[in-house]
Order: structure tokens, then C-alpha cells, then sequence
């Protein structure tokens, strides 16, 4: 799934819209009716880690907006940058095909209700109508436009991706969200101390959970003290760490261990500032075969034992495991 830098960007695209009403709905989703956001006030947009939550509501009355938890350093540029980063819109080419009234991608208003929509949910009446949004793997947010194929599927079709929900505002614009699950929720409980790109990013609760006896490649990727960090950052940040996936935390100097904190919030902060750029940020080790230095990468799934594995490259002789019987 798309990792901080990319949600901070969507949550910058969506932004704009807060204090507007939906005023026609389409899409793909099933599990989540697009016709039950129909007239609702779009109130607030909040981010965290890896997920969205976008707060709807039948009253336009505006509360206190919530954190942005965008870094100061990019504020100006955010604001001077309204356009769709290409590289965040391109979505699969074999999305589900759209069906029914309340699926339509034009900007006619869905009229089919919850009742009409077969697994469609509404929120719980007299709840806050808070919505989290998952992306997968290729999701993004279009912005007054739809993602369009860039390449034949399969099949040999040039089919262009369904966004699974369309949102069209008063205010004349709309937001096409891509390959992303989407579910009612609790209003969202932020961790800005474990999100890498937060300001209060708790550099000290991030080195203890590293120091433990596991390997630190499975420790990165917990969102519990990594919040938005995801398998590119966790491969970048050990590559230019020097530091084997999995050497266990406690075999680590404190030296080590700070720089390791230091290449995730590093390549985290330049990663965004690239999106809000529009360029593309190129990795020194991620789905390579030779490192920079010219040795051949290696490249394995690894993840904790009951956990998700997940594929890590890494350069056996720029990141030598160290011995288990040597502790730094």
C-alpha cells in the first residue's frame, strides 16, 4: 500500500474540499454504498501513518479542521501546489467494471439508496460519519480528472481503472478515489509521536522499540512506533544504515541505532518533498540488482513468523550480517 509521503499528498489534494457539500456520488465500491454520502458536508481531513479519514456530516456548521500533519518546511509549497503528481495517479488497469445507478462515473447524482446497495453500509445513526480509507497497492486521488490506462491489461485491453468512489462537490470539483477499501469508523485517535513525517515524532520510543532482541527489518515496518512506514523506506533506510534486515535490534550500538532513525525520517521528508515537486525519487536498493557500489543485490521475503513477509533487498557485502555471538 502507498506509504506516508504519498498519503500526506492525497490528504493535500483532498484538503481543498473540506466545508463542501457532496453533491453527486458514483464508483465501484460495494461494501461502502457511494449514494449514502449524497448531500453530506465534507468537515474535516485528517491523516495518520498509512490511512485517510475524511469526516462527513448533514450539517455544513464547521468544527476546529484537525491536524493536517504536514511538516511546516512544506507548507508554502503544498499550498502553491494544486496539480495531480502522475506519479501517485496511475491505478491498475483491471479494476472492477462499474454497474449500476449508484456506480456512475458521470457527474449525474447516484439515486440508488443504502436499501439498493447489496453490501452497501451506512454509518450508525447519531454516529460521526468518520470514513477510513485504505489505498493498496496502487492506490492514489485523482483530482477533476480520471486515472486513464497507460498500458494494455492482460486480455490486450485498453481499459481505463474504475475509481471505486467519485465524489462531485458544490463547489464544482471532484475527487476520484482508486484501489483503496473504505469503511465507517470511530473518529480517528492521531499518534503524531509514532508517525515518521509528524514533527512530534518521538525519536526516543522509536530507538527502545529498535533496541529489542528482533530482527529490525520486522520492528520498522510496526506501525505502532513507524507509523507510514512501509517496505521502501524500510529498505532505503537499512541500506544507508549499513545494516543487515535481520540483525536483531540488540546486537546495535546506539550510533547505529540513530542513524538507522535518522535515514527513515531523512529519506521519509525528501520523499514528500519530491512528490510535492513532482519529481520522482529514484532508490538506491529497492527492486535493484546491484546496489550502488556494484555488488549484486540480494532479495528475499521476510516478515515475523506469523506476520506478513514482505520482499527485502538488501547487499550482503554494504550490509554484512553481524555475529550473534559478537554483540556491539
Amino acid at each position: 500500500m502507498p506509504e506516508g509521503p504519498s498519503l500526506r499528498k492525497f490528504h493535500h489534494l483532498v484538503s481543498p474540499f473540506v466545508g463542501q457539500q457532496v453533491v453527486k456520488t458514483g464508483g465501484s465500491s460495494k461494501k461502502l454504498c457511494p449514494a449514502v454520502l449524497q448531500s453530506l458536508w465534507l468537515l474535516d481531513a485528517q491523516v495518520h501513518g498509512k490511512k485517510l479519514f475524511l469526516r462527513f456530516d448533514p450539517s455544513e456548521e464547521l468544527e476546529p479542521p484537525g491536524s493536517h500533519l504536514l511538516p511546516e518546511s512544506l507548507q508554502k509549497g503544498a499550498e502553491k501546489d494544486d496539480a495531480v503528481d502522475p506519479t501517485l495517479a496511475s491505478g491498475p488497469s483491471n479494476e472492477h467494471t462499474c454497474a449500476g445507478a449508484a456506480c456512475s462515473l458521470e457527474p449525474g447524482p447516484s439515486r440508488a439508496s443504502s436499501a439498493e446497495c447489496p453490501g452497501g453500509h451506512s454509518p450508525a445513526a447519531g454516529a460521526q460519519t468518520w470514513l477510513q480509507v485504505r489505498f493498496g497497492l496502487f492506490g492514489s486521488v485523482w483530482v477533476n480528472n480520471f486515472s486513464r490506462a497507460k498500458k494494455a491489461n492482460k486480455s490486450g485491453d485498453w481499459r481505463d481503472p474504475v475509481p471505486r468512489l467519485v465524489l462531485h462537490f458544490g463547489g464544482g470539483g471532484f475527487l476520484a478515489f482508486y484501489s483503496c477499501q473504505m469503511s465507517w469508523s470511530p473518529p480517528p485517535e492521531l499518534s503524531p509521536t509514532c508517525d515518521i513525517l509528524s514533527e512530534a515524532f518521538h525519536r526516543g520510543q522509536a530507538l527502545e522499540a529498535l533496541g529489542r532482541a528482533q530482527p529490525v527489518c520486522y520492528t520498522l515496518m510496526d506501525q505502532r512506533f513507524f507509523s507510514g512506514l512501509g517496505n521502501i523506506i524500510k529498505n532505503e533506510a537499512l541500506y544507508r544504515a549499513g545494516i543487515h534486515p535481520l540483525t536483531p535490534g540488540a546486537l546495535l550500538t546506539p550510533s547505529q541505532l540513530e542513524a538507522l532513525v535518522d535515514h527513515v525520517v531523512q529519506f521519509s521528508a525528501e520523499w514528500l518533498k519530491d512528490k510535492f515537486q513532482g519529481t520522482r525519487r529514484h532508490t538506491q536498493i529497492y527492486r535493484k540488482e546491484q546496489c550502488p557500489a556494484g555488488h549484486q543485490v540480494l532479495k528475499e521475503a521476510l516478515g515475523p513468523p506469523a506476520g506478513l513477509q514482505r520482499l527485502t533487498w538488501w547487499c550482503p557485502q554494504c550490509q554484512p550480517p553481524l555475529p550473534p555471538e559478537e554483540p556491539q
